[in-house]
């Protein structure tokens, strides 16, 4: 019997040692990015490329471990109240595994996440998030066809401001 207990324990932590040893790495991000995207261009520890005609940016850092999917949506003088009421909603609720954020007078759609923890999946799946919230700001706000339950109704904006120029 304590054999047996051996055995199970042993084949656990090998189990969970192989979970955690997915090691994202640089090579496999820029593979994978390249297998995702339109064009790609690779300087240092960013990557700009195009998905769906949208252009995102992935900057990374594997000695801090961390990285971040990012598109720009729009100046944020040329958003209304309401829309900024809206993004907070969204982030709550329909924006999942990514989130509407101003940086430098923009709105961004972004996705952060250490890198090392990431799987092949992940990566693929926040690049289509990031590019899904982007698409849909002003509009439904979701990164997904997944919306939390809760208070998700956004208020109606009159009109669509002018987006960001993105050629």
């Amino acid at each position: 019997m304590r054999n047996n207990i051996c055995v199970v324990l042993f084949f656990v932590v090998l189990n969970t040692i192989s979970l955690n040893a997915q090691e994202m790495t640089a090579d496999k991000l820029h593979g994978l990015i390249a297998q995702a995207s339109d064009t790609l261009m690779i300087n240092g520890n960013s990557i700009k490329f195009l998905y769906k005609e949208m252009p995102l940016i992935c900057v990374y850092d594997e000695n801090a471990n961390r990285m971040r999917i990012i598109t720009p949506i729009v100046e944020t003088k040329d958003v209304e109240e309401e829309q900024l009421l809206n993004m907070l909603v969204a982030n709550f609720h329909s924006a999942l595994d990514v989130k509407y954020a101003l940086s430098d007078e923009i709105i961004w759609s972004v996705f952060i996440h250490p890198l090392a923890e990431l799987s092949d999946h992940q990566v693929l799946d926040a690049i289509d998030q990031v590019y899904s919230a982007g698409a849909t700001f002003g509009t439904t706000y979701s990164s997904t066809n997944l919306v939390f339950p809760g208070n998700t109704k956004k208020k109606d904006v009159p009109k669509q401001k002018k987006l960001i120029d993105r050629g």
